[in-house]
């Protein structure tokens, strides 16, 4: 089955603590701290994979995890980093926030590897905490934490030349007759459920990239059907071939059908109803002309040449008029749009980043009490032993240096008012 849609978890690698450790050698009295750094936390990276066409192997797997970054150890040994996953992806495949449908990446064009979520850097060790005052530290940094998303991965097709057109007007028939494309071809009533992609070649270096878009219906811009899911792959195309079954094998009416198909291109997106088109007016090997039943493909003419749309009369099974068709394509693209739609950044991944300076908040209850809360400030307090005279002097630093005391006296602290953090009271004293 095809699959262009999936959700899936990221999450990165937590960064590896730093180590508490003294150097214990004979002959070397009080060898001071050897605590090694922890390791840094693998990366989320995705990356375009040339071959993959769907987004399947994500109907399975839903969850991407990220190694966690190693504790340092002693003698100042540097804990092992966590391993980056790469994720691979066919190219179009736009990347977005889950709950706000922005774009985080679209992995095109020149865009082939790129970082998404980045791993938690690793704690310092004890060693780097010694100071002429405090010579035996013990307390080390934690690692940061990971970072996680959920995300949305759509698969948007990349072609020059886009078929559109209802179920069963032959597509799959031409495309497979101009390209390498080798669709699955039979008398559907309903359609194919998955874009093809072909390249065609017409001399001299000369060719494109068409794809068969799966057949439209009537309501697919409110997501009737599979609306959705096919109109999707027609905003990268550059032009767009309306095939229409001119001998109206099935009772359609021809006319209807491409005003119907551009009716909803433009309910989609106003943008799609905008782009160059030319008319296939496909199965005219099948047309009977009388005085009672008019040339249909004259009917189309007459229709659509007047709003800049040529028709073309084709046959996709015997080949008539379609070299007459793709060199009037090409030169259609030549004054379309160079490049297919990129899909700029929306998603700003700074708000999910795990900065070691993360954000607090300093608030005063109805008690006169000061609360202090924050995930830096409560890490801090799970590796400091304020029990002693050394760690309560790093936790004052680190109240001050970290702008929490300008907080408070600018909520309005006095002496002897009481800050608590995380079921921990103090008084506070300039």
């Amino acid at each position: 089955m095809f699959c262009d849609r999936a959700k899936v978890f990221i999450k990165s690698g937590k960064g590896g603590d730093g180590h508490v450790s003294f150097r214990r050698e004979l002959y070397v009295p009080a060898g001071g701290p050897d605590g090694g750094d922890g390791g840094r936390g693998g990366d989320i990276i995705f990356q375009v994979e040339d071959g993959l066409n769907t987004l399947s192997d994500f109907r399975h797997v839903r969850k991407y995890v990220a190694g966690s970054g190693k504790e340092g150890g002693k003698r100042r040994c540097h804990g092992a980093d966590g391993e980056d996953l790469v994720i691979k992806v066919p190219e179009g495949t736009v990347i977005r926030d889950f709950d706000s449908g922005k774009v985080i990446a679209d992995m095109s064009g020149e865009n082939r590897r790129e970082v998404i979520l980045k791993g938690g850097k690793g704690g310092l060790g004890n060693m780097h905490f010694a100071t002429s005052t405090m010579q035996a530290p013990k307390y080390a940094q934690p690692g940061q934490p990971s970072q996680e998303l959920w995300v949305q991965l759509e698969l948007k097709v990349i072609a020059d030349v886009g078929l559109v057109g209802f179920p069963n007007v032959g597509k799959s028939t031409l495309l497979s007759r101009v390209s390498n494309a080798r669709p699955k071809i039979a008398n559907y009533h309903f359609t194919t459920l998955n874009p093809h992609l072909g390249v065609v070649e017409l001399g001299d270096g000369v060719g494109f990239v068409m794809a068969d878009i799966p057949g439209l219906i009537e309501g697919a811009s409110q997501g009737v059907g599979l609306g959705h899911d096919f109109l999707r792959h027609i905003e990268r195309t550059r032009v767009l071939i309306h095939m229409v079954d001119a001998a109206s094998t099935e009772g359609r009416d021809p006319i209807q059908d491409i005003r119907a198909i551009n009716q909803e291109l433009a309910a989609y997106e106003p943008s799609l109803s905008q782009k160059p088109q030319v008319i296939a007016a496909n199965k005219i090997d099948a047309i009977y002309v009388d005085e009672e039943h008019p040339d249909p493909v004259e009917k189309l003419k007459r229709e659509f040449e007047p709003e800049n749309i040529q028709v073309f009369p084709i046959s996709a099974v015997s080949g008539q008029g379609v070299k007459e068709l793709l060199s009037y394509v090409n030169e259609l693209l030549k004054t379309a749009a160079p490049e297919p739609l990129m899909f700029q950044r929306e998603f700003d991944l700074s708000s999910i980043q795990t900065d070691p300076n993360l954000p607090y908040t300093v608030e005063k209850t109805e008690e006169g009490i000061y609360v202090v809360e924050g995930p830096r400030i409560e890490k801090m307090l799970g590796y400091t032993n304020l029990e002693s005279e050394k760690g309560f002097e790093f936790f004052q630093r680190f109240l001050k240096e970290n702008g929490v005391l300008e907080q408070l006296e600018q909520a309005g602290i006095q002496e002897g008012d009481t800050v608590r953090m995380y079921g921990l009271a103090f008084d506070y004293y300039k």
